[in-house]
């Protein structure tokens, strides 16, 4: 499973991370980035630290930071919401609407029987994040996401609670069926970083968004 390299400089990287892919070790054991920071170390000493999170389904766009006061400052920029994310999901219907925002506050419960999960509900953490359909095939839609906030599962939620319609694939908050993984896709991150340069990184559409009959134009 090859790691494309998006974006390089001497305190970060950006890589195209495969849908499938855990960052960390699964208890169940099987292969994770965390097995693959060695390579991404690059002729650097120290191991590359993921500075936010992707499911393990979702495809694209990660930030690592090649030393601590890196680290430290991306993070910072997350906390901040000065980081701007485009994803792209193919949701299990078609849309009426062409565009909208998804404001739905979101909690973490969990039971014995489902496990944890993320719900809307009033009490729960702020969640926002805007929409925009891009295309339809025989009864899929694709669409871009752009979250103000990085909350855990948030564009899934919102996807299935927010638009009424879950992402393709999604086993917790939709159906398993149509897809062998949830179809959401990190396709574009723009960290600033004060007097320097931007980190501006696109990932390509992956070939299983293709083989739907989708393309990112």
């Amino acid at each position: 499973m090859e790691l494309e390299i998006l974006f390089e400089d001497g305190e970060a990287l950006v890589i195209d991370k495969p849908g499938g892919l855990p960052l960390d070790t699964p208890r169940a054991g099987g292969p994770s980035l965390e097995d693959r920071l060695d390579e991404l170390k690059l002729g650097f000493q120290r191991h590359p630290a993921p500075v936010h999170r992707l499911d393990r389904d979702t495809s694209g766009c990660l930030l690592l930071a090649r030393n601590p006061k890196a680290l430290k400052r991306f993070s910072a920029a997350f906390e901040e919401k000065l980081v701007q994310k485009r994803y792209l999901g193919i949701v299990a219907g078609t849309l009426t609407e062409e565009e909208g925002t998804i404001a739905l506050n979101l909690s973490k419960v969990s039971t014995v029987k489902d496990g944890w999960r993320m719900i809307p509900a009033k009490k729960g953490k702020p969640a926002v994040t805007h929409w925009r359909k891009l295309d339809e095939k025989n009864g899929l839609t694709l669409v871009e996401f752009r979250p103000e906030t990085g909350r855990t599962h948030q564009i899934r939620v919102h996807a299935a609670s927010g638009l009424g319609l879950p992402l393709l694939g999604d086993p917790v908050y939709g159906s398993s069926k149509g897809a062998p993984r949830t179809m959401l896709h990190a396709a574009g991150i723009t960290v600033p970083r004060g007097d320097k340069e931007p980190i501006v990184a696109v990932a390509p559409l992956p070939r299983d968004f293709a083989a739907l009959g989708f393309s990112d134009e």
